[in-house]
């Protein structure tokens, strides 16, 4: 199987609001728009807020939207500017990342993500200091 591309696709209970969620508070770029439904540039990915084929229920999802972002704390204070509560301020994690957490208007956790410049991440294993 080849895989060509991927996206998130959410399917809110109010898609108006979820859409201005991503794309006003967030600051995610519209990549494309069709009848019901956007689709947004988040990093490498994709994710698609569309008002058809939901139950028009909030449903579980269990998982969590990462997004990198290359300043934590500007953006946490980016995301006060636009009236979005953090659910965890920003906190280093024993797996040496800085994250912290936010949910949209249907609870969907997003986690955000500044990769410290220590950390294995961002090292290139073809490199060595020998």
């Amino acid at each position: 199987m080849d895989i060509l591309s991927s996206r998130i696709i959410l399917r809110p209970t109010d898609y108006a609001r979820t859409l201005a969620f991503y794309r006003d508070g967030l600051g995610l770029a519209i990549a494309r728009e069709y009848p019901g439904g956007t689709v947004l540039f988040a990093g490498q990915s994709l994710l698609e807020v569309a008002a058809h084929g939901g139950s028009g229920h909030a449903g579980s999802f269990d998982g969590a939207i990462w997004l990198q972002v290359r300043d934590l704390d500007a953006a946490a204070t980016e995301l006060a500017d636009n009236g979005i509560e953090l659910e965890r301020a920003p906190v280093l994690e024993p797996w040496g990342l800085r994250e912290m957490w936010v949910r949209d208007p249907d609870g969907v956790a997003i986690v955000l993500v500044q990769i410290p410049a220590e950390h294995p991440i961002r090292r290139d294993p073809r490199w060595s200091a020998e």
